[in-house]
């Protein structure tokens, strides 16, 4: 199924709060700019205060700005107990922050920072923010993710969380989007599960033109961009599109992988389903046990029997 929509289509968000990470560049500054201009109030959760200031005073409406660093699970609990303390309620999560690596580091708990940073802080951060969010305001939490898990295939995913087996930039990043994916739809299997009204949605940019493309190193890596750049990448305005629908639109529905078609021209959001190996639901079991393990972060910890 694909829709044709555009941010012009944004429903009114006045009276709507929704977390941002990642929100001081790429696709999380645009969201962020099309949710306020709607009404909405957004929390831009950034590791980069000062850029996300210097971003917000060029955006209209009602904007936010709070540290957390998605690599570090300390901070992602000091940002969650900030959050509680202060009385705030959600609307909307994005779990929108990642990064691509060019060298295998580790986060401070000891994790590959791509992992680190991409699925557990996610992980860690929805939990930790689940009872914050109001029943009767269409609550959602949307993963953003890749369908590069499709064709760029990962052996024995999650079972090495320091990346220290195999490692490679390529391996790192796909392994990450393929959590992001198998989380999303799995959190909305085990939210509808315990009777919560909150819907887990994912969706994904397709290729965008983003600062991350700018992280690219060695010959291969920057040919790979240019020629995938030239013919299948859209502008980041056009990538948000999925992730603005995601989050706003009344027709947006979870177990699809919500994303541009294939062809650059085609800027409908289509409805994809969820491929191999990310409906695999023993995968789906195993990410969930791992990531509890990783951030001691526990929530939803029943799985959903298949059927």
């Amino acid at each position: 199924m694909a829709t044709t929509w555009a941010f012009d289509d944004i429903p009114d968000q006045t009276g709507r709060t929704v977390l941002v990470t990642g929100a001081s560049s790429g696709l999380g500054q645009i969201l962020t700019g099309q949710l306020a201009r709607r009404g909405a109030s957004v929390i831009m959760a950034v590791r980069d205060t000062g850029k996300a200031d210097r971003v917000r005073a060029g955006l209209p409406g009602d904007i936010e700005v709070r540290l957390v660093d998605l690599a570090d699970l300390d901070s992602v609990r000091r940002f969650a107990d900030r959050m509680h303390a202060d009385g705030r309620t959600l609307d909307v999560l994005v779990n929108n922050a990642g990064i691509g690596p060019q060298e295998r580091t580790l986060s401070p708990q000891g994790f590959e920072r791509t992992f680190a940073t991409n699925h557990l802080g996610a992980f860690a951060l929805t939990g930790l923010l689940l009872d914050l969010f109001r029943p009767d305001h269409d609550p959602r939490i949307v993963s953003v993710t890749s369908n590069f898990y499709k064709t760029i295939k990962v052996r024995d995913p999650f079972t090495d969380l320091t990346g220290a087996g195999r490692w490679s930039p390529s391996r790192a990043y796909t392994e990450s989007k393929l959590a992001n994916i198998v989380f999303g739809v799995e959190l909305d299997r085990r939210l509808r599960s315990s009777g919560s009204p909150v819907r887990s949605l994912v969706a994904h940019p397709g290729m965008a033109t983003t600062p991350m493309h700018d992280t690219a190193r060695g010959l291969a890596q920057r040919a790979f961009l240019a020629v995938g750049t030239r013919l299948l990448a859209r502008t980041a305005e056009q990538g948000t599109l999925p992730l603005a629908y995601a989050v706003t639109s009344p027709d947006a529905r979870p177990g699809v992988a919500l994303g541009p078609g294939r062809r650059k021209t085609d800027l409908r959001v289509h409805a994809d389903p969820i491929a191999p190996p990310a409906s695999d639901r023993a995968l789906a079991a195993r990410l969930w046990t791992v990531s509890e393990q990783a951030t001691g972060v526990h929530y939803l910890s029943h799985p959903v029997p298949a059927g």
